[in-house]
């Protein structure tokens, strides 16, 4: 096993008391697999991955209990030092907006090359050089040699985005947690960072958490799917079992709020309503004590409001939390 997360718990302290973003999360990551974590803005995706390094910022944020185990060590048991030797070399993370999360005032080369002196014993100017243009290279930007002294302005938003890519790739890490990648971006774009990434992890055989709101990303690239909702893991499985057969309420509603193209969508005329999943997500102040799904959930009964379910197995390693679906 490559990454093993074990009821983890994040929690914000707020003027209105604490907020758990993240309530019992479980998962588990295999060499070279790509693991797709789905779910409305606010869902918990991002801070459940930041926690992975500790990225939660203190205060008002609390990783409250849970285990990470990585490399047969639990990573919320580290200090500082111990942690910085795994970021970014073993693991990395690609952020959502790289012109926020790059540097304005240093250039490509700076912010690449720091994280290569950072975890590797010193090399001359012209090897880390060389160094920086080989990461470069390797997220399919043309002309890297040129693209060393570019500020991030310079640069349009897919470059930029590949620098990020090429930054979090430089020392070859184990795990790449890649958060959102193809935000703003258009299309054509979109794919050339997916193809980037996919053709990296079979080359250096590293396992992805790609985090996204985009089902379409998930189904091109996952071999796994978590669904989260509410802080919650609320269905996971394989990418067919998710997407040909899904059983919770939510999954089923993320679905079909996709719009469907057939074969005469470019000349019919029909109209069709494009489905939603009517409500609002429940406040996070309090633990829940039954469904959090259930004031939005279709099949809701009496039941569902006094019961919290419990992730299950229904076959295969599909597991799913719905008293209705055990």
């Amino acid at each position: 096993m490559c990454l093993e997360v074990k009821n983890l718990k994040v929690e914000f302290h707020t003027f209105e008391g604490s907020v758990f973003a993240v309530n019992g999360v479980d998962f588990t990551l295999k060499k070279g697999e790509i693991l797709g974590i789905v779910g409305e803005s606010g869902s918990g995706k991002s801070v459940a991955t930041h926690a992975i390094l500790q990225l939660v910022p203190v205060p008002p944020g609390k990783i409250a209990s849970g285990e990470i185990i990585f490399n047969n060590q639990n990573l919320l048991s580290l200090n500082e030092n111990e942690l910085n030797k795994i970021r970014g070399k073993e693991i990395a993370m690609i952020f959502q907006e790289p012109m926020t999360s790059l540097n304005p005032v240093f250039t490509v080369y700076d912010q690449i090359s720091e994280v290569l002196k950072l975890h590797f014993p010193p090399m001359t100017k012209g090897e880390y050089q060389q160094r920086v243009i080989e990461a470069l290279q390797a997220v399919g930007i043309p002309a890297p040699e040129k693209r060393l002294k570019c500020y991030p302005h310079e640069l349009s938003g897919g470059m930029r985005q590949r620098v990020m890519i090429a930054m979090a790739l430089a020392c070859r890490p184990k795990i790449l947690i890649a958060d959102e990648p193809t935000t703003a971006l258009d299309v054509t774009i979109q794919a050339q960072i997916l193809e980037v990434i996919n053709n990296l992890r079979k080359e250096y055989g590293m396992a992805v958490i790609f985090i996204t709101h985009n089902l379409g990303v998930i189904a091109e690239t996952s071999d796994k799917v978590s669904v989260m909702y509410a802080g919650r893991i609320v269905e996971s499985g394989t990418t067919d079992q998710i997407f040909d057969n899904p059983q919770h309420p939510y999954t089923e509603g993320l679905l079909k709020s996709i719009p469907s193209y057939g074969e005469n969508a470019a000349i019919t005329t029909e109209r069709k309503e494009l489905k939603t999943i009517k409500g609002v997500v429940p406040s996070l102040n309090t633990p829940p004590t039954s469904c959090s799904f259930a004031n939005r959930c279709e099949y809701r009964t009496d039941e569902c409001e006094q019961i919290l379910p419990q992730l299950i197995d229904i076959g295969e390693g599909h597991m799913v939390a719905c008293i209705h679906r055990g």
